[in-house]
This record gives structure tokens, C-alpha cells and sequence, in this order.
């Protein structure tokens, strides 16, 4: 498994990096060359291996080159989330300790937020422009050399958790090995995806999140190319597959979820037979979504669920999952345990909180403390707070997050069947639901959608909608109140900050009088 230097003296002009909407190219040799001189840049910032530096950054070819400079430099990088809020920002820059911030310009106004308030931070830089307070990437790069750095060493990210039910988390995966030419664990799933040199590697999400990070550098440890999409966009992506006859593909289901609705002549119009391996995970994909996406693709849809604290992982392929519909697969990292809350192991087709146990449930937060630790282990055993159950062949099935199951009339109601269900209406973009105080039950069933066309958020959708809903489910599944929403707060992997409506609602800012239905 090389490291793209090594490629860029095989293959120099081949290209490593394409953006999907600008076009713009990046060789391997102008990769090996940029990194080099960014971590000769970091080296005359008195930066040294073991340092953290956070960027915070659109979809773009400096991201990768930033990230390859800071892992042959030995440093510790946090890419952070654009749609953080500053509160937020400055927490993550405080706690993951780094040196340098670098923005860009198009963020400038959140660089600028995070410049006044990161107090640690001692060197501040700028892509794609200056402004006051910061340097010029660009410039400081010109002046470095374009060779090695004499003291190479292997650096990994720290990536932290989405936030959509508490505050982030960093989570730190020590390298495997301090040599710079080492693939960090996660590069090795590339063998099981049959990434190689000639992978073209669809990037549709922001390369800030774990996922789409992980797989675009490990395309390039491989030899490989990887298109970046500035910015999901459904026919784009398609069309983008076919124009680089791109080979493998990361998705969240909401991104298939859209391609789906679009008009049938739009699919037909292009090619993706060239897809060998589509891969997607973040989040729960329904049933009916995901036998279409077979149906229409193939049978190159895979699918695993894990989390970036490496605490396990299940599996499972298209055949796999047509024999065992809505499963996520069995384990192949760590041993799956279905926990009750009385903490007593639960029996196959019983549902309860999935732990990963064995020697995979390690992981660390960085500056992590007793309550998180007793949030988040037991026993040796360790959740990131989902909740399923397993069936006779060992595959797991997921529910819901934990702290998202709605409790009415003491029945358990978990709000992603609902949602599952909802996003396959023909007037529904998307959706939320979640639970509110209710005298009468202890929590009632809300439902916030987000309409295909804001034309159709009327009384009368919202009846037609129910009514559909009662021919599929139970009554006590049944929201009691639907509400419409222009946009909801779902983050581009796919995770619906679904916290943010709850609290919206449960604190009254949102309208009482809705039509309940």
C-alpha cells in the first residue's frame, strides 16, 4: 500500500485529486510536493510531531493537500464541522489543544469568529484569501522547499462526533506506527473493497467528516483518484459517475433517498454501471430505499455500521442483505451484545442497547472524563447508544438511538420506523420525529416534515399524509401532531441534529395550535 509520494514517482502526472464541479486536478506529484513544503511550513512554525492543528474548510483540493502535510509532519489534524455553531467551534479548538487554525476565505466570517475566541491557538492562516488577523496559505507555502522534511513521521487525524445528542467528542486512533509510510487501520479496509490503482473514488459529502476523510486518503494510499464534489447534488453525482466511470462511491441514505426522487428520464440519462462498490453507513437506510437502490444499481451496495471511536463493526453486503432485509450485518470487528437497562444480556430477537465487546471495544476521547467514560463502557463492553436487537444468524438490526425512544402510554415507540416509513411518501423531502411531554401518555409522537415542494405544507397534505400513515401503522405509533418545515437541521453525513427541533419545540418557540390529526 504506498504513500502517495511513492506514486508520485511512479505515476507523477496522474492525477490524484479532480474537483467535480470545478474541475480542477491535482497530480501526484503536485500532492507530494505541496505536503512537503506544508510540512516544511509547519516545521518553521515550531511545529513538531505530536502537535494538533484544526482547519476548518470547504470541500476543496488545499483540504487533502493540508491533511497529507499534516501526516508526514507527525501531527495530529482535526478538520472542523463548517455548520458548527461558535460556541461550538471554540469548544472543539480548545480541546483538542492546536497551534494553528487554517480558514478560508469563503468562511471567513466563522475563521474570524474562531480567531477572537480560540485563546490557545497561536498561528492563524487562510486559504483562498487573507483577511485581517491571518497570513496567506498560499504565500507561506511559495516560500518552502518542495523536499521531505528531515524527521518524517506517521500523523493521523482526531476527528470529533457529530453532536447530535450531546457535545462533541474527540476521538484519537493512535498510528499504528510512527514510520510516515504506514497506513492508518481504517486504510486496510481498502483490500476488502478491492480499492487499488485504478479506483476512481466518488467523494459526494464534506471531507470534514470521518467517513468521506478516511476513504478519499485511503483512495490515495492506494494509488488511486478520488473526484470531490464541492457540494452533494443528486443528477450531479450521477452525472459525475459517469463521466469519470467512477469505480467506488461513499453514501449516506439520504443522499440515495434524493437520487431516487429524481424524474425517472433524469436516472435513465446516466451511466453508473462502471460502480463496483457503493458503499454507505452514518445512518439508518429504509427498507424500501435501499431494495431500490439494488434494484436500480445492482448489487454493489454495501453497507457497515460503526463509529469513529473503533469500538466494532458489522457488515453486510447486497446478497447478504436481501436474505436478512434491514439488517446492518453481522459483527467483523468485536463481539455484538444486545444489553436491557437493568444491564443483563438479552436473548436473540429482543431488543436493547448494542455494546461491541472483545479487543476491537477500544477507543479514546481525548481529555475524557468519568461521566463520558460511564456513558459510553460497561464492563469492558462499549455503545455509541444504539439500539437493536439480533436474529438467529447473528445480524444486527438497529432501532434507534437510545436516547431518542419516545415512551407513550408505557410502550416503546422508536421514532426511525416512523421516519423509515414517512420518507417514502412522494410528498416528503424528509423528515424528523421525536417525543414531547404529554400529560395524558408521559410523551406524545411529533412528526416535522420537510415537503418535496413547500407548495404542499397545507392542512390538507398533512391529513393525506395521515391518513396514509394509519393503513401502516399502529395507533399507538401514530404521530399526534404533524408540523411542516421548510429545511431540517440534517448534517451532510446524513445525521439529523435532531435536538435542536426537540428543543425548539419543547421550549415553546414553535406554535401550539397545529392541527392535531
Amino acid at each position: 500500500m504506498p504513500h502517495p509520494c511513492i506514486t508520485a514517482q511512479t505515476f507523477p502526472h496522474k492525477p490524484a485529486i479532480i474537483m467535480g464541479g470545478s474541475g480542477e486536478m491535482v497530480t501526484y506529484r503536485q500532492l507530494d510536493e505541496r505536503s512537503n513544503q506544508g510540512a516544511q511550513l509547519f516545521r518553521s512554525l515550531g511545529l513538531k510531531a505530536g502537535d494538533h492543528i484544526a482547519l476548518m474548510m470547504e470541500n476543496n483540493a488545499r483540504f487533502l493537500e493540508i491533511c497529507w502535510a499534516a501526516q508526514r509532519s507527525g501531527l495530529i489534524f482535526t478538520p472542523i464541522a463548517t455548520h458548527l455553531k461558535r460556541d461550538e467551534t471554540e469548544y472543539v479548538l480548545s480541546n483538542c489543544g492546536a497551534s494553528l487554525f487554517i480558514g478560508s476565505h469563503p468562511l471567513k466570517e466563522a475563521a474570524i469568529h474562531a480567531k477572537e475566541d480560540a485563546s490557545g491557538v497561536e498561528h492563524f492562516l487562510m486559504v483562498g484569501g487573507i483577511t485581517d488577523g491571518f497570513d496567506s496559505w498560499e504565500e507561506a507555502l511559495s516560500l518552502q522547499a518542495a523536499s521531505p522534511i528531515e524527521d518524517e513521521q506517521n500523523g493521523v487525524p482526531m476527528l470529533y462526533s457529530s453532536g447530535t445528542t450531546g457535545q462533541p467528542k474527540g476521538v484519537l486512533v493512535p498510528p499504528p506506527s510512527e514510520e510516515v509510510d504506514t497506513p492508518p487501520m481504517a486504510a486496510r479496509l481498502g483490500e476488502l473493497f478491492g480499492f487499488g490503482e485504478e479506483t476512481v473514488y466518488l467523494s459526494p459529502a464534506p471531507l470534514y467528516h470521518a467517513a468521506p476523510l478516511h476513504y478519499n486518503m485511503m483512495t490515495l494510499y492506494q494509488g488511486g483518484t478520488t473526484v470531490v464534489m464541492e457540494k452533494f447534488d443528486p443528477e450531479g453525482a450521477l452525472a459525475l459517475i459517469a463521466e469519470h466511470r467512477a469505480t467506488h462511491s461513499q453514501w449516506v441514505p439520504i443522499m440515495f433517498i434524493r437520487m431516487l426522487k429524481l424524474r425517472q428520464e433524469v436516472r435513465d440519462r446516466h451511466d453508473v454501471s462502471s460502480m463496483q462498490f457503493a458503499i454507505h453507513a452514518a445512518a439508518p437506510c429504509p427498507i424500501e430505499v435501499k431494495a431500490s437502490m439494488i434494484d436500480w444499481w445492482g448489487p454493489v451496495i454495501v453497507e457497515y455500521y460503526a463509529a469513529s471511536e473503533g469500538i466494532g463493526a458489522t457488515m453486510i453486503d447486497s446478497q447478504g442483505w436481501l436474505t436478512h432485509r434491514g439488517s446492518v450485518g453481522p459483527a467483523v470487528s468485536g463481539e455484538l451484545h444486545i444489553v436491557s437497562d437493568d444491564g443483563s444480556e438479552l436473548p436473540v430477537g429482543e431488543i436493547g442497547t448494542v455494546y461491541f465487546g472483545g479487543e476491537q471495544a477500544v477507543f479514546h476521547y481525548h481529555q475524557e472524563d468519568e461521566k463520558t467514560a460511564g456513558a459510553y463502557s460497561k464492563e469492558g463492553w462499549a455503545t455509541t447508544g444504539d439500539v437493536g436487537y439480533l436474529d438467529e444468524d447473528g445480524f444486527l438490526y438497529l432501532t434507534d438511538r437510545k436516547n431518542f425512544m419516545i415512551i407513550s402510554g408505557g410502550v416503546n415507540v422508536y421514532p426511525q420506523e416512523i421516519e423509515n416509513l414517512l420518507i417514502t411518501h412522494d410528498k416528503v423531502a424528509d423528515v424528523a420525529v421525536f417525543g414531547l411531554p404529554c400529560d395524558e401518555f408521559g410523551e406524545k409522537v411529533q412528526a416535522v416534515v420537510q415537503p418535496m415542494n413547500w407548495a404542499d405544507a397545507t392542512d390538507e397534505t398533512a391529513i393525506e399524509i395521515m391518513e396514509w400513515l394509519r393503513e401502516r401503522l399502529s395507533h399507538i405509533k401514530l404521530p399526534k401532531a404533524l408540523d411542516f418545515h421548510p429545511s431540517l437541521p440534517r448534517l451532510d453525513n446524513g445525521k439529523l441534529y435532531k435536538r435542536h427541533l426537540m428543543e425548539e419545540y419543547k421550549g415553546g418557540s414553535r406554535s401550539d395550535d397545529k392541527p392535531e390529526q
